[in-house]
């Protein structure tokens, strides 16, 4: 019989994305979906993660065991203080879904830029990447940046703007750092479809680092 994997998220079109790798990268688990959007929804209109989507996220954590899950993946880095302060108390094992991006950064170099398109995963990415350098003894220089305008222009349907903003930014960025982080999953397929060599650096995202030590961690 397979093991339970409840992957949590925020965003409905990373359920595609999820379930590809997870069925790629796991096999003997099955994998079950809770989605809601209102959850990074509130964090944006806010600014800050709130206490109460704090325990709502928890509520979902628990409610994923009581379902059978074995294992809880929280795919949503906005989210990610919540999720580490559900893990003290959760009985199985829970991810969140920016660490092993985190260390992984930590291992390319010692400049590490961070790129974002809300200001709400931002924060939240550049505290994990300066907790684990210190877990680790490393000392890193963080730069940052938000891609102007381009989350505004992927909620009205503007894709080829939102790309625009990335790239525009993302060439700001990475001459002066030794790896980019970009903060959303949702960023990643523009960097990937930059011509080849426009790149130049290291560019990590979440979502497969995320299932590859989920792979290590429930081997």
């Amino acid at each position: 019989m397979p093991r339970q994997l409840a992957l949590i998220h925020t965003v409905t079109t990373l359920v595609p994305v999820f379930a590809e790798l997870t069925q790629r990268l796991l096999p003997g688990w099955e994998t079950f979906n809770i989605v809601d959007e209102s959850l990074l929804r509130n964090t944006i209109r806010t600014g800050v993660l709130e206490p109460l989507t704090s325990r709502r996220l928890a509520g979902y954590v628990w409610s994923a065991v009581d379902a059978g899950a074995e294992a809880v993946l929280v795919t949503c880095s906005s989210l990610g203080a919540a999720v580490d302060a559900t893990m003290p108390l959760c009985p199985v094992k829970l991810f969140r879904v920016d660490e092993a991006m985190a260390d992984a950064a930590l291992a390319e170099g010692r400049r590490i830029g961070v790129l974002a398109t809300l200001t709400t995963t931002l924060q939240p990415t550049l505290d994990l990447i300066a907790r684990r350098a210190r877990l680790q003894q490393k000392d890193v220089t963080l730069s940052h940046a938000v891609c102007a305008g381009a989350f505004e222009h992927l909620q009205r349907g503007e894709r080829d703007r939102h790309d625009a903003a990335i790239v525009a930014e993302f060439a700001r960025m990475a001459p002066a750092v030794d790896v980019v982080v970009l903060a959303q999953a949702s960023m990643a397929r523009v960097v990937d479809a930059m011509p080849p060599g426009a790149v130049g650096v290291p560019v990590l995202s979440s979502p497969r680092l995320a299932v590859e030590r989920l792979q290590q961690a429930l081997a």
